[in-house]
């Protein structure tokens, strides 16, 4: 089926108007609050979760709801992890205590190296998102934001390739339709095209420049590099097999 008219009708007011019903802040009842700037974070790493807890209370605030489906979530981990990952939904919604930036990155600046061996890629990339709107500097933020773009359009489109059929570390063959790219957009050569390093090399390269940020986005960017799938390693093992049938061909045309 082929749809006509704009993807997202009347854009930009239905997209915002969506996007803030999502940003609700997290309220809190009467004696809850976030952990203040004073918290001993160190204590909190030695400190596993609890068993999911039981059923909420129908007047349950959205503070404690989300507390509890991330500690369903969390089980057996530390409340440091907790805390990082109560941080970062305070932070994305349009209010929240006025010390959670700082307490953001009061625990990235004091335990990095643990949260980097104990979060998920999925919390990596929520932090580096969550950098990009709070970071301390403007460079900071700016690698956040990029971080974030390129991670996201990856889940859209990965998730939108697993209906071709075919699991994430199975690489197109090189034959194509011939179709425009959309937008008018100039093609991509495969065997010489530099796009997908244009586009990682200097977000590495800022990620080793970032003092407090730059473990984290040098710790996705290592990930992402290793992982055995995504467009990345496809169109890297298309571009190995392209470039191997350009030599054999020309290899064939010497002999002639």
């Amino acid at each position: 089926m082929t749809l006509t008219g704009p993807t997202y009708s009347n854009a930009p007011d239905s997209l915002i108007t969506h996007w803030e019903k999502r940003r609700a802040p997290l309220g809190f009842s009467k004696g809850e609050n976030l952990a203040g700037l004073d918290t001993d974070l160190a204590a909190l790493t030695t400190k596993n979760l609890a068993d999911p807890p039981n059923p909420l209370p129908d007047n349950a605030s959205r503070h404690r709801a989300k507390e509890h489906e991330l500690r369903r979530e969390l089980a057996g981990q530390s409340e440091l992890v907790l805390l990082h990952g109560m941080t970062v939904s305070h932070l994305r919604k349009r209010s929240f205590p006025a010390h959670t930036p700082d307490l953001f990155y009061k625990i990235w600046v004091d335990h990095c190296d643990y949260l980097l061996g104990t979060l998920n890629t999925r919390w990596l990339i929520s932090a580096a998102i969550t950098f990009g709107e709070y970071g301390k500097t403007e460079s900071e933020k700016s690698l956040g934001r990029e971080l974030g773009m390129l991670f996201s359009m990856m889940k859209l489109y990965e998730f939108e390739r697993l209906h071709s059929g075919k699991t994430p570390d199975d690489a197109f063959g090189l034959r194509r339709v011939e179709a425009e790219l959309p937008l008018g957009m100039s093609p991509f050569s495969l065997a010489s095209g530099g796009l997908d390093i244009n586009l990682l090399a200097p977000l590495w390269q800022r990620a080793t420049d970032e003092r407090v940020m730059g473990a984290l986005a040098c710790a996705l960017l290592d990930r992402l590099n290793s992982d055995q799938g995504g467009i990345f390693r496809r169109i890297n093992a298309m571009r190995t097999k392209k470039q191997a049938r350009i030599a054999a061909r020309t290899k064939d045309e010497r002999k002639e």
